[in-house]
């Protein structure tokens, strides 16, 4: 079994990255809204701006406490959408229950919306004139393109259809001309479908929710899950199970990509702004 080194590709993407910046005339900057103590969101930001400083982005960090009110998340977004030095921005997901997610993105200039989860930019990308593309399913294309696994005439199937994960990434296999299903937790006889796949995206959410069982010997597995279970990281996948074509770990899989992914669409949203 090939194993699909993230970690690998993402170093590589941000040395291209980095050299790119190096010659830009100004600094690009990230802003990310942290809201509530979500130890998962913790670890994630820092990851953020941790390769912020290894690349040459400026980094603008918001933290806000779980108790912060809808109208001081707006008057916070908005200053940041009118802040120059702001190239692109998150606000990072799960907001605390007592917070409309729907709502808070909506308040994100589309023209700073890092991650493609805008109305404006989710149907710029639909009609096939992105301004920037999700994280996560664009770095699972990355790790295929770099891997030379060209999609085009294979049956995927993408277990998950959220807007972040699963409907950008059946949209982009699509794009690339696979044949896509969608599968969800109403979706009957979820193995058959999956036996049948060339290309199985798993976006489950659940912790090793799958195993070797459930995928084709001649299978390619994209792991998007990242969970932590007994104190270890696990995806959604049990991958000492899998005995198939080629397979992404976790961690050091699509986890890396989808930060790297982030950092050059803040490079990309600062070329389109300038």
């Amino acid at each position: 079994m090939q194993i699909l080194d993230g970690k690998a590709v993402a170093a590589a993407r941000r040395e291209i990255l980095k050299q790119k910046i190096a010659q830009l005339p100004a600094k690009p900057g990230l802003a990310v809204v942290l809201v509530g103590e979500d130890k998962a969101s913790q670890v994630y930001v820092g990851n953020k701006v941790k390769a912020c400083h290894e690349l040459g982005i400026e980094s603008i960090e918001v933290k806000l406490p779980a108790t912060v009110s809808e109208a001081e998340l707006k008057k916070q977004i908005q200053a940041l959408n009118e802040n120059k030095q702001v190239h692109g921005m998150i606000v990072q997901l799960p907001l605390p229950k007592s917070l409309d997610s729907a709502k808070a993105i909506g308040w994100v200039d589309p023209h700073k919306d890092a991650d493609c989860l805008t109305l404006e930019n989710l149907g710029r990308l639909w009609a096939g004139t992105p301004r920037t593309i999700p994280c996560t399913p664009n770095g699972v294309m990355a790790i295929l393109q770099h891997y030379k696994m060209d999609v085009s005439g294979m049956n995927a199937v993408v277990v998950g259809r959220s807007n972040i994960v699963g409907k950008p990434m059946a949209h982009l296999l699509s794009q690339a001309n696979a044949t896509v299903t969608i599968c969800h937790s109403k979706t009957k006889n979820l193995r058959e479908h999956l036996k049948r796949a060339d290309l199985a995206v798993i976006a489950a959410g659940q912790p090793e929710f799958l195993g070797g069982e459930d995928f084709s010997k001649d299978a390619v597995v994209i792991d998007v899950g990242i969970h932590r279970l007994e104190g270890r990281l696990c995806g959604d996948v049990r991958f000492k199970e899998l005995n198939v074509r080629a397979a992404t770990p976790v961690p050091g899989g699509v986890g890396p990509m989808t930060i790297t992914m982030l950092m050059e669409n803040t490079v990309r949203l600062f070329e389109l702004s300038r």
